[in-house]
């Protein structure tokens, strides 16, 4: 009698290969879109939300810079940034990850990626980023916010822009860290500037663009996470 199969979540050694496989992947397809721009923010607002409508006039202007767009590929914010990219004709990537509920790939990436693991599709997020903009968002915006942050603050990678779109929104999280975080010694003065707020699209593009034209071509741009 053939002994039960065993689950391949079970299958530690072979899941390497499964986890290395993303990545390969992942790599190869992204280290041809150029330069590109992260955007983050959340699944649940729907097309009449002011942050949508805003995502996609990020979308599409950084599209017209010639900047890649890459979000999760998942509704809400994310299919707005794509959607403008894609009507500007750009490069729009969505880094689509499996889960039970919310998430599904939208139809606006024209360059979609699929992950099974959380963790190599955050390396993906950062690896080919130049900028970050996080619209308003729950605890996946959140989590990727303080792991980039971290990796700026800790200089593993470069002091790209971070930008928190939604000055309201992100007011209160601000204050906190401000008072409590950084009041307790917990950051240091300073880590907090790492940031930028703001609630003008137009202001998203100025500030990524100074980056660009101070950092200088794209083969110019140091990479992330080597």
């Amino acid at each position: 009698m053939n002994s039960p199969a065993i689950p391949f979540t079970k299958e530690d050694p072979w899941r390497i290969f499964r986890i290395m496989a993303e990545f390969v992947e992942s790599f190869e397809i992204l280290s041809q879109v150029g330069p590109a721009v992260t955007i983050f923010g959340s699944a649940r607002l729907q097309p009449t939300n002011q942050y949508y409508q805003d995502a996609i006039k990020i979308g599409r202007e950084l599209a017209e810079k010639k900047l890649a767009v890459i979000t999760g590929g998942g509704p809400g914010i994310m299919e707005a940034a794509n959607r403008g990219a894609t009507e500007a004709k750009g490069k729009s990537v969505g880094l689509n990850i499996e889960l039970p509920f919310e998430q599904q790939g939208n139809r606006f990436a024209n360059v979609p990626l699929h992950f099974h693991y959380f963790f190599s599709r955050k390396v993906c997020f950062v690896k080919y980023s130049v900028a970050f903009i996080y619209m308003p968002g729950g605890f996946g915006t959140m989590d990727e916010l303080f792991e980039v942050l971290t990796l700026v603050q800790t200089t593993r990678i470069p002091r790209f822009p971070l930008i928190l779109y939604g000055s309201q929104y992100w007011s209160g999280l601000l204050q906190w860290l401000k008072t409590t975080a950084e009041g307790n010694a917990m950051i240091s003065p300073g880590d907090l500037d790492l940031l930028h707020v703001t609630d003008s699209t137009d202001e998203v593009i100025a500030i990524i663009a100074d980056y660009m034209q101070r950092v200088g071509p794209p083969e110019q741009i140091p990479k992330t996470l080597a």
